[in-house]
């Protein structure tokens, strides 16, 4: 069980979802502190003062905070755009390194070419 444990997470697919978990963590911190503590307030700003956080109603005993509710919405969909717009950012990025790797010739590749002109070359004189 040890070996097939071993095995496991040792591969290389493990250890980039760690990282990405890691990195993702890290991420969600930044982007949270970006909705806490920037743009809410601005919007509390353009809305008149309005904080959602404090939007709640009292129904028999229990107090019904949806103001958080709201708060939780708008943090997705500023979290979730974040998110998309970086994914995007390193897929432009991976296929413009793609596109330069395709654009410059291998060496090796050039030197069998040069080659093989070489052997059609002699072929024909012969």
């Amino acid at each position: 069980m040890w070996k097939e444990f071993k095995s496991f997470a040792i591969r290389g697919n493990v250890i980039d979802l760690a990282i990405g978990v890691i990195i993702g963590g890290a991420f969600g911190k930044i982007v949270t502190s970006l909705v806490n503590d920037l743009m809410m307030p601005l919007l509390g700003l353009l809305l008149g003062g309005l904080d959602f956080s404090a939007l709640s109603f009292t129904f028999v005993d229990a107090e019904i905070k949806y103001g958080l509710f709201i708060q939780s919405i708008v943090n997705f969909f500023i979290i979730s755009f974040s998110i998309f717009l970086f994914i995007r950012y390193i897929s432009k990025l991976k296929k413009k390194d793609a596109e330069e790797e395709k654009a410059a010739p291998d060496p090796q590749e050039e030197l069998l070419k040069e080659i093989r002109d070489l052997l059609k070359e002699q072929t024909r004189r012969s």
